[in-house]
């Protein structure tokens, strides 16, 4: 497990000190003698249009190294739980994002723009889901303060280039540690070797204020407040146990003291106790994220154990072993188990998932479809059943289908880059070109990558045989990454000129 400290360290460094060293690369600050002396000091230094811009650098970095989970029935759950929390959080500046990272360490972290993150390891070590939300809560509360702004406000330029030098190193480190672990152990432990991690960990001050302000809006969301106290305690019980290398990264990034779990815990009294049970969702997830990130067998055998050990076999246990047993190319005793599930409970959309997964894999395309379809006219739209379906129907050669499936659900709800790569596949597959460069045209902007979007829509226009309709949009399309490329290079060329 070479990989584990060189990762989280990387994902520490992105949890800021990115932001800080890549918004003033990108001209996104003012030099300090330019700054006007009235408004808030974080707009002066970078816009919330540079701040979202340098956010999705981080998260494309991230994704393009494999570290987010690309999930259908995570993310449903994580965006569903972070969007309860940031529409309560009386803030409609940014479109927040959330999402699960792939690395057992307990940590999260909040990157520029909105994009909030939670390692696997955090959400495995919750106990309920007032912890989770606590969490949520605390890192939306940094974004919506702006903490991040606020800091490149405080620091010099030298600080920034230091740190995005910092990162370059970890970054390259964590590509060639795939191949080459030393390589990335000698480009963190040289950054840690300068102390770089307490300059760009936030200010007690941010801390506090991140409790604050999290805890009322996790009871305005209808969380219990005192679930974030508690997850700070367990944290601290945790780091004086054999597991304190797990603990201690989230808190040398968010230092918890006394006073601190004093405070959010007398905060969370004065409010008073919310009673919020556990979604089934959150019970489900839990397992299905420690399913799909651990060693399959491991995994499976961890279940075992639980039975041997007279362990109650729960509902949500049961779907964790059975998504192992599809993760681990043994479809069978998934299938089985899933069919039995959906015979005791059949109104639990996520089996209709799973057994359609595992039908897929075992390569019974017509009963993956068929349960599939079933879930679909039980749960009209669902996301993580309509991607399967879709998935399912590409396997088996019907792309035509996959893509109208895909186009009628994207015509409601926002696809995930994840998921318009997957629907520019589709499109591409059942012979819609254009429609197919289109959605690889937003993925690109959803990555941040404007030239590369602008590249692919100039390919969709010049394709014969457009109706009016894909030409109107592919042409307004154009134009707004076109304006968004003008404004990017403006931004630059001040920020260039700034720093002369």
């Amino acid at each position: 497990m070479t990989l584990r400290r060189p990762v989280t360290a990387f994902l520490a460094a992105l949890a800021l000190g990115g932001a800080l060293g890549i918004a003033w690369i990108n001209g996104a600050v003012a030099a300090e003698n330019d700054l006007p002396e009235l408004g808030s000091p974080a707009n002066a230094a970078i816009s919330l249009e540079d701040e979202y811009g340098a956010g999705l650098m981080m998260v494309r970095q991230l994704r393009e190294a494999g570290l987010i989970l690309e999930d259908p029935e995570v993310t449903e759950y994580m965006q569903d739980i972070g969007h309860r929390l940031s529409s309560r959080a009386e803030e409609g500046q940014h479109q927040f994002s959330y999402f699960v990272v792939r690395d057992p360490q307990i940590n999260a972290f909040a990157v520029p723009g909105g994009f909030i993150a939670v390692n696997s390891g955090l959400l495995l070590t919750t106990s309920n889901e007032n912890e989770l939300a606590g969490v949520l809560a605390h890192e939306t509360a940094h974004v919506t303060q702006r903490h991040i702004a606020r800091m490149i406000v405080d620091q010099s330029h030298s600080g920034l280039l230091t740190t995005a030098a910092m990162l370059a190193a970890i970054l390259l480190g964590a590509t060639a540690g795939r191949g080459s672990p030393s390589a990335m152990e000698g480009a963190v432990l040289a950054t840690e070797s300068a102390a770089i991690q307490h300059q760009i960990n936030y200010t007690r001050t941010q801390e506090f204020e991140a409790d604050r302000i999290g805890v009322y809006t996790m009871a305005s969301a209808g969380y219990d407040p005192l679930g974030m106290p508690s997850f700070f305690e367990q944290l601290n019980r945790n780091s004086m146990s054999p597991d304190r290398v797990r603990a201690v990264e989230f808190l040398i990034d968010h230092p918890v003291t006394s006073d601190r779990i004093a405070e959010s815990r007398n905060r969370a009294e004065q409010i008073g106790r919310i009673h919020h049970e556990d979604t089934l969702s959150y019970a489900l997830m839990r397992e299905r994220v420690r399913a799909l990130l651990g060693d399959p067998r491991l995994t499976i055998d961890y279940y075992n154990s639980l039975a041997r050990n007279g362990g109650s076999s729960t509902l949500e246990t049961r779907y964790g072993k059975a998504v192992a047993y599809i993760a681990a190319r043994n479809p069978g005793p998934a299938i089985e188990e899933l069919k039995a599930l959906l015979l005791e409970y059949p109104k639990i959309t996520q089996f209709y998932g799973a057994l359609g997964q595992a039908y897929l894999e075992s390569g019974d395309f017509k009963e993956s479809e068929e349960i599939l379809e079933k879930g679909l006219n039980l749960f009209p739209r669902n996301v993580p059943v309509t991607v399967r379906l879709a998935e399912t129907c590409m396997r088996a050669g019907d792309n035509k289908r996959a893509h109208l499936l895909l186009l009628d659900l994207f015509d409601v709800v926002s696809p995930t880059p994840d998921q318009a790569r997957l629907i520019a596949k589709a499109a591409n597959a059942a012979g819609d070109i254009a429609d197919s460069y289109y959605y690889m045209s937003e993925f690109y902007i959803m990555n941040g990558e404007l030239p590369k979007s602008l590249a692919q829509l100039q390919i969709a226009l010049g394709l014969p045989g457009l109706n009016p309709i894909q030409r109107a949009r592919f042409s307004a399309r154009l134009e707004e990454v076109r304006s968004a490329l003008a404004r990017d290079k403006k931004g630059n060329s001040s920020g260039d000129s700034s720093r002369g």
